[in-house]
């Protein structure tokens, strides 16, 4: 039997599980390389042995995807399965025309092949692009379910940035478990948020795996909430589907609704905002301010502003002061690779080195505040030699149906609402 000779284009998430649910253990295939992108330092690794199966016993390559021609000839690849999310469609059919034009098919891989059934019900929540708001929905909906006396278990859509093998199944429960596993800066302002709400949240490489281990949590479970990234699909077969679409204009709205009417016909659509607040406005007022954003929502989620930058107009900051001039390390790459980034500073944490390069370009800027508009507090992993504040965002639905109603019939159809039975009892 001829195989298919298959290289896999990622950016360490999507990749390793389109592998493990359609390629590991299949003899129709061999994948030969993996490559990687949008993210630093996951180049020159392997996918370890011991999460390729036995047929890779030397485990999978990975390369940059710089190299991608010369590796489709090298390999002599027949398909390259595209395997990551966050590019317009503009830059996708790029990459296929790059591809076809080495001589290999351009793959895109549906939910039906890489979709897992749980044995639990599943919330998933989605979002058009990175910065909608998807993060404070998921947020907003795990408080709706505890509210409702269920045991919520949240599963993150995979950030495996370090060592893969020993990164299989990883369960947070406490602030302590995100140095546990040496957590990255952006792993932080995912996790961090749904642990200090009481629930315990997964993540990892292997996504069978750690479905089974949720649904088995020693806390107990109830339901799933998959706390999705980017603008991906989920990973596994909800009984509730949410998408997250940004858009702030009343004109835009009234198309988006007539667009879902016609692709999505029954579809509840929620209005809502993510007001935000400050810890302390006096820190910004009439002050030459730095702005800190969360990072991939200004790198590869293209946004040119955030929280902070609203917050700082909001409180009156004199001046949003550029940080371009004090940049340091990495940062200096980063905004080389991302120049439409302007005045804001990203929140680059996928390292040691990245830390130290964050914390001494924010100390050498000649600022007299510091606005982090992160989803975690800064200051709890690098030193701020400045006056600074965090700015905080949560969901607010407008009008009904809210958010709350439509959980709340979900559980009713589901027959797991314990509130409703604590009441009877």
């Amino acid at each position: 039997m001829i195989k298919k000779r298959i290289l896999i284009m990622g950016a360490a998430g999507r990749d390793f599980h389109n592998f493990n649910t359609v390629f590991r253990d299949n003899k129709s295939y061999e994948v030969v390389a993996f490559t990687a992108a949008q993210i630093p330092n996951i180049l020159n690794r392997k996918y370890p042995a011991s999460l390729a199966g036995e047929l890779y016993p030397d485990g999978i390559p990975i390369y940059d995807e710089k190299d991608l021609t010369n590796l489709i000839t090298e390999f002599k690849v027949d398909d390259v399965v595209f395997s990551y999310s966050d590019i317009s469609y503009e830059e996708l059919m790029h990459k296929s025309a790059l591809v076809n034009t080495a001589g290999a098919n351009f793959v895109l891989l549906g939910r039906k092949e890489t979709s897992i059934k749980s044995t639990k019900p599943i919330i998933s929540v989605g979002a058009t692009r990175t910065g909608c708001g998807k993060s404070q929905t998921a947020r907003r909906i795990i408080e709706i379910l505890i509210e409702n006396g269920l045991k919520v278990v949240a599963i993150r859509h995979p950030m495996p940035y370090g060592d893969l093998e020993a990164q299989r199944v990883q369960r947070y429960a406490s602030l302590e478990d995100l140095e546990k596993y040496d957590c990255t800066i952006e792993e932080m302002e995912e996790y961090e948020p749904h642990i200090v709400r009481g629930n315990v949240i997964y993540a990892g490489v292997d996504y069978e795996d750690i479905v089974r281990a949720a649904e088995n949590d020693p806390d107990g479970c109830d339901i799933i909430v998959w706390d999705g990234g980017n603008n991906d699909f989920p990973f596994y077969v909800p009984d509730l589907h949410i998408a997250v679409i940004d858009s702030a204009r009343p004109k835009d709205i009234n198309k988006l609704r007539k667009v879902i009417s016609e692709v999505v016909p029954g579809a509840i659509v929620i209005d809502a905002a993510s007001p935000i607040r400050v810890a302390d406005p006096s820190v910004i007022k009439n002050k030459r301010v730095l702005v800190v954003e969360d990072g991939p929502t200004l790198t590869h989620g293209g946004m040119t502003l955030g929280a902070g930058t609203l917050a700082a107009e909001k409180f009156g900051a004199s001046e949003v002061v550029d940080p371009r001039p004090y940049l340091v390390g990495q940062l200096e790459d980063t905004f080389e690779t991302y120049p439409k980034i302007g005045k804001l500073l990203p929140a680059m944490g996928y390292g040691v080195d990245q830390l130290r390069d964050l914390e001494v370009t924010i100390n050498s800027c000649d600022c007299e505040a510091v606005v982090i508009g992160t989803p975690i507090d800064l200051n709890r992993v690098i030193t701020i030699r400045k006056p600074s504040t965090r700015v905080f965002y949560d969901l607010q639905s407008i009008g009904k149906p809210g958010l709350e109603e439509v959980i709340e019939e979900f559980l009713a159809k589901q027959n797991i609402n314990k509130k409703i039975e604590e009441l009877i009892e």
